[in-house]
């Protein structure tokens, strides 16, 4: 059966967009079909630079929340990814308990994998330890460390929080830093990251060839922390 991914961490500006267009990206190279929700009604991303794959969610209206679990009941051949924006959790978890959303999912034979993109601070670290004590085992856990946002996560490793979230079961991936220029020509022409890494057009994403191969070596790294998760 198929697997719905929703990107969170609730906090803006950790990168749980990135994320999801990481993940995009790494299915369409690896030629795996899936569907895509959006929750940002201003800036999202899915929508942004995968228009083919992706739909809007509005996640306080229970019946668009309803079409991500009937998309996996009924195309169980695609993954399902939920790009979540930030102060989003609190109606997430409304909806699930109010729907018996879990429950439902686990007669269909569906994983609901939660991804909490973190960055360096201590809210992110808080906002983990409430997501552990709400669900505990009842979701498959993704921790995404973003160096993109921090690169020392000293906090996380002294919360013992790793050490509950290998006792979860959960799966660690550690996003490593592209040099901030890149990125911000990547976003500046609205380029997927397939195009910045091969496209040979510098007019196309804004990439020198030194600053495609950066790209490049960038992904690979990134799509080795995320093949198993979305295995």
């Amino acid at each position: 059966m198929s697997t719905i991914h929703f990107i969170g961490g609730e906090k803006g500006g950790v990168g749980k967009s990135l994320v999801a267009r990481l993940a995009a990206q790494y299915l369409i190279d690896h030629q795996r079909p899936f569907l895509g929700f959006d929750s940002d009604r201003s800036h999202g991303a899915l929508l942004r630079f995968y228009p083919g794959h992706a739909s809007p969610v509005v996640i306080d209206r229970y019946d668009q929340l309803d079409k991500v679990v009937e998309a996996a009941i009924d195309q169980t051949d695609r993954t399902v990814l939920v790009d979540l924006a930030a102060q989003t959790h609190q109606a997430l978890v409304q909806w699930m308990e109010e729907s018996g959303m879990l429950e439902l999912a686990r007669e269909f034979g569906i994983t609901v994998r939660y991804w909490h993109v973190m960055d360096a601070g201590k809210d992110s670290v808080d906002l983990l330890q409430k997501l552990f004590d709400r669900f505990e085992s009842q979701l498959d856990y993704v921790l995404v460390l973003n160096q993109l946002r921090g690169d020392d996560f000293g906090l996380f490793e002294l919360s013992g929080l790793r050490e509950r979230a290998w006792r979860l079961g959960a799966k660690l991936v550690n996003l490593p830093r592209l040099h901030e220029q890149a990125m911000s020509k990547i976003d500046a022409h609205s380029a997927s990251f397939w195009a910045a890494a091969h496209g040979g057009e510098r007019a196309f994403s804004g990439l020198g060839l030194l600053e495609r191969q950066r790209v490049k070596l960038w992904l690979n790294k990134a799509y080795a922390g995320l093949a198993t998760p979305l295995a």
